[in-house]
């Protein structure tokens, strides 16, 4: 993935959860040691729903900030550490990642990246998507190390998250019953996992690195410089190209009160795509126009591959469900993926590439 990067340093620390003071003053010995610890100040951001996330200064102006981002409980489960470092290495050698400043036993340290996050109005901003369209070109046209065949991980990873299911749904009493009210039941996710292997592997969609989480709150516009920066890349990896838009197209009906209504219109979607096919055409040293058929190509993929992100994060909602501390409903954040994508199966399944 990308040029060769230098180790990141570890520092053999963990941060308790009761007391995360403690354990990232001990961090910020070493990152700042001229830090003074009575003048260093500490900032929650609460948005995130897989991790904590905390920023660390002593300069009111935050000219130097420290974010330290503690894992969630048991996310080891289903996010590969190691990937999401080197994938943090690898978008910084291109400019399209913050330094990543040290890891540690359960968390990671990095470079705070100014500017605003993005929420489910400004992403629809024409001037601001078509920019986060510029930067997913961008990342999608960076190549491997090595020139071997790549194999996009959305299979391997819904195959990952039903293995760890399979024992919630034959839990307790009390658990199952609420599985069984919200979601459908086992046997029929399996099936519908290999129906969308079927239908989807035939696209013929390109596999890219991919950033495979692209919520509005993983976007940060710097208005002042004019570009976007991706944040956040726990599920970054090669994937499939369509599968990264659609998974960001679905994003825009938010996380915690999710309406699917806000989600791009056609048109809006054409000029996403067109600006995304120019720039990586570009990237990739293509001469010529975006034709009309690049695009109702692109169109029709990027839809069907959504469906396999309402799945994939139905499932991964589900193990939250399960297992994390944050207090959010991510069962009810489960059945609106589900629902929505039993909604919209046979609309979709029917559209044809051009």
């Amino acid at each position: 993935m990308g040029d060769p990067v230098k180790p990141v340093p570890f520092l053999d620390v963990r941060i308790q959860e009761h007391d995360l003071h403690s354990g990232i003053q001990t961090l910020l010995n070493k990152l700042r040691p001229c830090w003074e610890l009575n003048s260093i100040k500490m900032k929650f951001f609460t948005d995130g729903i897989t991790n904590k996330l905390l920023g660390c200064y002593t300069d009111e102006s935050m000219e130097d900030v420290i974010l330290v981002r503690v894992y969630g409980n048991m996310t080891e489960l289903f996010v590969d550490r190691e990937n999401e470092v080197k994938s943090f290495q690898v978008l910084h050698a291109h400019g399209c990642a913050p330094e990543l400043y040290c890891t540690f036993q359960n968390g990671i340290c990095y470079q705070f990246v100014k500017g605003t996050v993005l929420d489910k109005w400004l992403v629809r901003e024409p001037s601001i998507y078509r920019l986060v369209a510029k930067e997913m070109a961008r990342i999608h046209s960076i190549k491997p190390e090595q020139k071997l065949p790549l194999k996009p991980v959305i299979w391997k990873k819904l195959s990952s998250y039903m293995n760890l299911l399979e024992g919630a749904f034959d839990a307790s009493p009390e658990r199952q019953s609420s599985y069984v009210n919200e979601v459908p039941a086992f046997d029929i996710l399996s099936k519908e996992i290999e129906a969308l292997k079927n239908h989807l592997s035939n696209l013929k969609s390109p596999v890219v690195l991919c950033h495979n989480d692209l919520l509005c709150k993983n976007i940060i516009y710097n208005e002042w410089k004019g570009f976007v920066r991706f944040i956040d890349y726990e599920y970054t990896g090669y994937n499939y190209q369509a599968y990264d838009i659609g998974c960001h197209f679905n994003e825009f009906a938010g996380v915690s009160d999710v309406d699917y209504t806000l989600c791009p219109s056609e048109e809006m979607q054409y000029d996403w795509l067109k600006t995304y096919l120019e720039t990586y055409r570009e990237c990739n040293s293509v001469e010529g126009a975006v034709s009309e058929a690049e695009i109702q190509t692109l169109y029709v993929q990027v839809n069907k591959f959504g469906m396999a992100s309402h799945f994939s994060w139905g499932l991964w909602a589900l193990l939250q469900a399960r297992y994390s501390t944050i207090d959010f409903d991510f069962l009810r954040y489960a059945a609106a993926r589900f629902k929505q994508y039993f909604k919209k199966k046979d609309e979709i399944w029917a559209m044809k590439l051009p």
